[in-house]
């Protein structure tokens, strides 16, 4: 397991790998927080710390929930308000220490407008 905190240590966060990629989406709420996704399977992250210490966000379709520490106020994850309808769910890697996420190649996804996505090394 990799681990992370928030800013104040308290939420903690353990993935099961390094992810093989990230996203960075554009869309109204990502870009201004400024996240970068790793996904994984709801089940599979363990998050020490919520709900007690956390405070949730729930936005346009209804179908998750941005959640961010009480305290410090830095965006921990996002989860599905239904997890027999959608199992993923997003870990802000911009918690963990750089060197734990490594070189990973981060994916740009348009969520503002068309949701298409691609990497900048495949663009002519």
């Amino acid at each position: 397991m990799l681990k992370a905190t928030c800013h104040c240590g308290a939420v903690r966060i353990e993935i099961p790998s390094r992810p093989t990629e990230i996203t960075n989406c554009n869309c109204s709420t990502c870009r201004r927080l400024g996240v970068l996704w790793a996904y994984y399977d709801v089940g599979t992250v363990n998050i020490h710390g919520h709900p007690e210490h956390t405070d949730e966000y729930i936005q346009g379709d209804k179908t998750l929930r941005t959640v961010r520490c009480r305290t410090c106020g830095c965006v921990t994850h996002w989860e599905p308000l239904d997890t027999k309808a959608y199992t993923r769910m997003g870990v802000n890697v911009r918690n963990f220490e750089p060197e734990v996420i490594g070189d990973v190649r981060i994916r740009l996804l348009d969520g503002a407008d068309t949701w298409e996505s691609f990497f900048w090394e495949d663009l002519p």
